[in-house]
């Protein structure tokens, strides 16, 4: 297994793990996020390659913003990891996160944020066996406004 840094060439295979992970959006919306990705300095993508085929990546930033539970800016985000099912439960994501924190620590941050949904156990549980400490837990609203009235 080798680790590689985001090259124009793995432009589809990025696209089709991403679309297995982020299923939620579209193809032309995950192409436009891909594309905003490779062209920022802030934010980085690092495959994992076995024999010759691409089985994961991480996605990662560094945010200025505020990341919940972050005490210093800049901070380092985990956006995204991923790793093709047969790959899974091999050290592979592990090893694409201790990248991703390298890379992070390269760039000056200190911390390094991440999030999940609540129902993704598995997501948590990779957090937590990584070093994240759960920081909090949010609920999102949304009401429609009576534009009538």
């Amino acid at each position: 297994m080798e680790f590689l840094l985001f090259d124009q060439t793995y432009f589809d295979d990025f696209l089709e793990m991403s679309m297995d992970l982020w299923k939620d959006f579209e193809k032309n919306e995950l192409e436009s996020i891909l594309r905003e990705i490779e062209a920022s300095k802030n934010k980085e993508v690092f495959f994992a390659k076995v024999d010759e085929t691409l089985v994961g990546f991480v996605y990662v930033s560094i945010r200025y913003d505020h990341v919940e539970g972050a005490n210093s800016t800049p901070t380092g985000y985990l956006e995204g990891i991923y790793v093709k099912p047969p790959y899974q439960k091999k050290g592979i994501a592990q090893g694409l996160f201790e990248l991703a924190e390298k890379w992070t620590a390269q760039k000056g941050c200190r911390q390094i944020g991440s999030d999940t949904w609540e129902w993704n156990k598995s997501s948590i549980a990779f957090h937590k066996k990584i070093g994240f400490e759960e920081e909090d837990t949010l609920v999102h609203f949304i009401k429609n406004i009576d534009l009538d009235t």
